[in-house]
């Protein structure tokens, strides 16, 4: 059995996509379970004192404390590093916390944080509210403007974050541009990857040094669990800054958490690619319906971006964002009149969910700001679920009509 499983182990290396969501990562007990373990323990016996010791000088790799390591939470981030070709993931309780143990591991008072204006508003909470508190400079740019890239990279940067495509318009960044003049300046840089998916995207391949995920969305894919996750293949910020950041703050993911994620990596490949087929099929047909000023997605040959948009990401992803003629209220009329479609902040679940970006996500921003970002009071995101796309699009018909 031994021999067999180092066997396994050893092609890891050789699996393709769809394999390594499958299998990436497992670590059977002695039990030879199928499923995956789950260890829901807080900490780890010794064998002796000197055991102990040696655990905590570091000499010995071994399970101390589940705020550092959990074998079911290493089972996750394994398969998750495997999938983005990163030498190491740091899984976390959430997104945000994963946002936050990115930049704040590796800054400080006086350093400077380059980031694009299009950013989920708790992500632009952190980089235009919370950082400079700490004495940290941060500018906001344009993300599709690379002119404003080169004139804010123009000065030593220690970090850029940037989200691609970006929440709730999907705008589309050239990461490896940005990467390059990034790294001109001096600077890491962190893309969250959340719309995209680690599926149809790995920024690492263009040039990015960490990747951040959201895992509540597409990975976990049933609005069960939340989690985050952290991936790097940058050895030194990931030994140096990450580590002992992440290990003495307590970001940490819970075993069963991490569980729930393991199984949803399973089918995550099958269901991205139906909710990016749904999308595309919905985007189609709100495409110069009445009362439908614009329609937002990357797949679109109409979208602003679309042949950058192809040639980063393998599908246009699994949401679309719309504009309704009559701004806040025709918005409103119609969220309410759908039957079918739940109104919900959350996005990447197998259901259909949609809400109002200005009075929710983004609520926290001036008009002013909010517009500055193409979210007028008209906008609505969709994320696409898993329905037949024939009743979801009755369903935004009689909601339209």
């Amino acid at each position: 059995m031994t021999d067999k499983t180092g066997e396994k182990k050893s092609n890891a290396a050789k699996w393709r996509q769809r394999t390594r969501l499958v299998r990436g990562g497992q670590e059977r007990s002695a039990f030879e379970e199928t499923s995956e373990g789950l260890f829901l323990t807080s900490g780890y016996v010794y064998g002796t004192a000197d055991e102990a010791e040696k655990a905590f000088k570091g000499d010995v790799e071994r399970y101390m404390y589940s705020r550092y390591a959990n074998p079911t939470v290493t089972m996750f981030e394994k398969r998750l590093a495997q999938l983005e070709g990163a030498e190491k993931c740091v899984a976390t309780s959430s997104g945000m916390a994963a946002v936050f143990a990115a930049l704040a591991c590796q800054l400080q008072a006086g350093d400077r944080v380059v980031s694009s204006r299009a950013l989920f508003g708790s992500c632009l909470y952190i980089i235009d509210e919370q950082l400079p508190k700490f004495g940290i400079e941060t500018v906001l740019v344009d993300g599709t403007d690379l002119d404003q890239w080169k004139q804010a990279l123009s000065k030593k940067t220690q970090c850029v974050f940037l989200e691609t495509p970006s929440n709730p318009c999907l705008e589309i960044i050239d990461i490896q541009a940005v990467c390059d003049l990034a790294h001109e300046a001096g600077a890491k840089v962190i893309v969250d990857n959340v719309f995209a998916t680690p599926v149809l995207q790995h920024p690492l391949e263009l040039g990015a040094d960490i990747i951040m995920y959201s895992a509540t969305k597409h990975i976990d894919g049933q609005g069960r669990t939340m989690g985050g996750a952290i991936l790097t293949s940058d050895m030194d910020f990931f030994e140096e800054s990450l580590t002992p950041f992440f290990r003495h703050t307590g970001p940490t993911l819970s075993p069963f958490n991490a569980w729930v994620m393991v199984k949803g990596l399973e089918t995550l490949d099958l269901r991205v690619a139906r909710h990016c087929e749904n999308a595309l099929d919905v985007a189609e047909y709100l495409s110069g319906r009445k009362g439908i000023t614009k329609v937002l997605y990357p797949g679109l040959e109409s979208h602003p971006q679309h042949e950058l948009a192809m040639s980063q990401m393998s599908s246009g992803s699994t949401m679309v964002s719309f504009e309704i003629d009559g701004g806040k209220e025709a918005a409103f009329g119609f969220l309410n009149r759908l039957g079918l479609i739940d109104i919900s902040n959350n996005l990447g679940d197998a259901k259909s969910l949609t809400t109002h970006p200005a009075t929710t996500t983004h609520q926290r921003l001036s008009p002013e700001d909010r517009l500055a970002i193409g979210i007028s009071d008209g906008l609505v995101r969709l994320s696409v679920g898993l329905e037949d796309v024939e009743d979801l699009k009755e369903d935004l018909d009689q909601a339209l009509g």
